[in-house]
């Protein structure tokens, strides 16, 4: 009896609870718009409509978009379901996964060269990304034999590749992608019942395949042998959930835009309360992601009460990132333990001499600088280069290149530095292989600094440093206090770091749209970019700290070696494992900090060159140290090459070469591991 008083409490919560509140939120939402509408007009409205610009206003703009937010919020919730089921991996959803950016990606492609094949809002196009995007994930992170962690960072991957594509083409292609901004972070803006109409059969006919085969997946959730072993078959059961929850995900983004974490939230909530077959699952996840997005929309009109429109996708970041990290502690004793690494950290292979290796890199930096500074949109010109410099035969060519080609050329050098030992103390510290400024979150911390002493503060620029810094530092005590209780275990650490760095990118996007940012602008800043830095950047944000900052790590390096070691052993040996690790975190955090201040949010330098340099000369750290160092300013003084001269007269940001460079190397990387 008191079982079954349970169950009925537990059912009288999860579905009249959820039904309660969401009808709740949606009369909450409707009352929200720029023009106050008394409440009973809005109930004339519904029930009594007139001929009246008020009854107008919410009949085909708040109820059509209250609607959408139910239906869409509903339709990812259940399609975290499937993912997570299909996947064994409790934190798969389309955003984790990168079916998200696939989608996005492949709606841009086709906004931009094939425009015809937009028919039915793009949903066919959608598909198709979503599709290739989820194979693309689970072949790279192992496939059947995949971890969570290992799933979830090919996800992460394979995102920042797609996004960093989509940046390149809505950089290019400004006029033909100028309304897919504000609609790529997700929006719930109707003009009419035209998307209800169009997503709510399609979403119907997607729930009945997924309805029609959940005793299957009540089943497949005992194991893919168990399944088998009582006449299952298994991938096409796969099949069908899979293409079933692409679909639903598809038509969401088609006419709302990806909107991440839904999916990972609601399916949790409702696990949380006891919930495990699928089809009580799936009813009572639809109601609470209908719940979950309406409450993101609802707050994101609080937050700007100006209503000039935050992106919910934002919003829906802001609760998804803690929650990501709520689950990834809660469930770090049975899911990750057997995971110590998702990727190898990097073998010494090739064992190149210091003595060959370091004049070959400061060769090939000075090439690169040399060619950079005789390239222009004309292609490469070093004779005409080498006269203006020496000659004086072209004072404009000599001023060209002194006044802006130097030293932007320099400010890559510099900055690719500080990323690369950043990446690598980060990495060392944490003993995480993935650790890096932009995957952890400090590269966000110190962007977030920045826009807000630059947007919000508006405070003179010479502060944007200042703000940098406190950003970072805040994000850093997070991270560490994170480390701390995750043990230091690199597979937590990374699947946290996810969660700290999407925290920080909402938080960016919600100023980036509040500051009315030109859409290229805020896709340069965000991406990180060399245009435009000069002798100002280099000596105000990037000279001292390495004057100051890199001598003190040649002496403090050899922490690193012992910390690798392992705590107890490090501990036997005299050293201060809390205190050394902060000290040296708090360098690295200093060093992104300033590189952020110079040149923006540049991700991966920080990953890829200390895998590459071990690579090359081993695990050593005394070693590592001035060889990550130059591949680092290789690296961005390479991508500063290529972003102004693959193009010319256009420029691709420096970032985005770098991301479009890294995430293959990185999901090669995967690859190799899995099989």
């Amino acid at each position: 009896m008191n079982t079954s008083f349970k169950n009925t409490m537990r059912a009288v919560l999860t579905f009249g609870g959820g039904a309660a509140l969401l009808c709740i939120l949606t009369f909450l939402h409707i009352n929200q718009g720029s023009v106050s509408i008394p409440l009973h007009t809005v109930i004339e409205a519904i029930f009594s409509p007139q001929d009246i610009l008020e009854h107008h206003t919410v009949r085909y703009l708040r109820l059509p978009r209250a609607a959408m937010g139910v239906i869409a919020g509903g339709a990812l919730a259940v399609a975290g379901v499937v993912l997570q089921t299909v996947t064994k991996n409790p934190l798969a959803s389309a955003s984790t996964l990168g079916i998200h950016s696939g989608t996005y990606f492949s709606v841009v492609v086709a906004t931009v060269f094939l425009p015809g094949a937009l028919f039915g809002g793009g949903m066919i196009v959608a598909f198709i990304g979503g599709i290739i995007t989820f194979l693309i994930v689970y072949v790279l992170s192992g496939g059947n034999s995949a971890t969570p962690v290992r799933m979830v960072l090919a996800g992460m991957i394979v995102t920042f590749l797609f996004s960093s594509l989509t940046s390149v083409l809505q950089l290019f292609y400004e006029n033909e992608t100028a309304g897919l901004f504000l609609w790529g972070s997700g929006t719930l803006v109707q003009n009419g019942w035209d998307g209800v109409q169009f997503s709510l059969p399609i979403i119907i006919v997607g729930l009945l395949g997924i309805a029609l085969v959940s005793m299957r997946l009540d089943t497949l959730s005992l194991g893919d042998d168990v399944a088998t072993s009582l006449g299952q078959k298994v991938v096409t059961v796969k099949f069908i959930s899979i293409l079933a929850a692409v679909l639903l995900t598809s038509v969401t983004v088609s006419v709302v835009g990806p909107i991440g974490f839904v999916g990972l939230i609601a399916p949790h909530i409702v696990k949380l309360i006891g919930y495990r077959r699928h089809i009580p699952l799936f009813i009572a996840s639809f109601i609470w992601g209908g719940n979950v997005l309406l409450a993101a929309d609802v707050v994101a009109r609080v937050i700007d009460p100006s209503f000039s429109e935050l992106p919910v996708g934002a919003i829906t970041a802001l609760i998804g990132a803690p929650w990501l990290i709520y689950l990834v502690f809660r469930m770090k004793q049975t899911n990750y333990s057997g995971d110590s690494t998702s990727i190898i950290p990097g073998k010494s292979t090739i064992g190149i001499s210091m003595k060959i290796l370091l004049p070959v890199l400061i060769g090939l930096i000075t090439l690169g600088i040399l060619v950079s500074l005789a390239s222009g949109n004309y292609g490469i010109e070093p004779i005409v280069s080498f006269q203006a410099l020496f000659a004086g035969e072209n004072e404009f060519m000599k001023n060209l290149i002194l006044d802006l080609r130097l030293p932007r050329a320099l400010v890559a050098l510099a900055s690719g530095m500080v990323l690369a030992v950043s990446g690598l103390i980060f990495q060392g510290v944490l003993r995480n292989p993935l650790a890096d400024p932009s995957v952890i979150g400090i590269t966000s911390g110190a962007g977030v600094g920045a826009l807000l002493t630059m947007y919000v503060f508006g405070v003179s620029a010479i502060w944007i440093p200042v703000g940098a810094m406190i950003g970072s530092l805040v994000f850093f005590i997070f991270v560490m206090l994170f480390a701390i209780r995750a043990q230091f275990q690199p597979t937590i650490l990374a699947l946290l770091g996810i969660g700290i760095s999407a925290f920080g990118s909402a938080i960016i996007q919600i100023l980036v749209v509040r500051a009315e940012l030109g859409v290229a602008g805020a896709l340069t800043w965000l991406s990180g970019s060399t245009y435009a830095k000069g002798w100002v950047e280099l000596f105000r944000y990037l000279i001292w700290p390495i004057v100051l900052l890199f001598p003190l790590l040649l002496v403090r390096i050899r922490l690193l070696d012992t910390l690798a070691l392992g705590d107890e052993t490090a501990k036997g040996l005299g050293l201060g494992v809390t205190s050394s690790r902060f000290q040296l975190a708090l360098i690295a955090t200093i060093l992104a900090a300033c590189s952020v201040a110079a040149t923006g949010t540049i991700g991966f330098v920080g990953l890829i060159a200390p895998h590459f340099a071990r690579l090359l000369v081993g695990p050593s750290n005394t070693r590592l140290l001035p060889v990550t160092m130059l591949i680092g300013g290789l690296l961005l003084v390479i991508a500063d090459l290529l972003s102004r001269t693959l193009l010319a007269p256009n420029e691709i940001p420096s970032g985005i070469l770098v991301a479009i460079i890294g995430a293959p190397y990185f999901l090669w990387l995967m690859k190799k591991r899995a099989s």
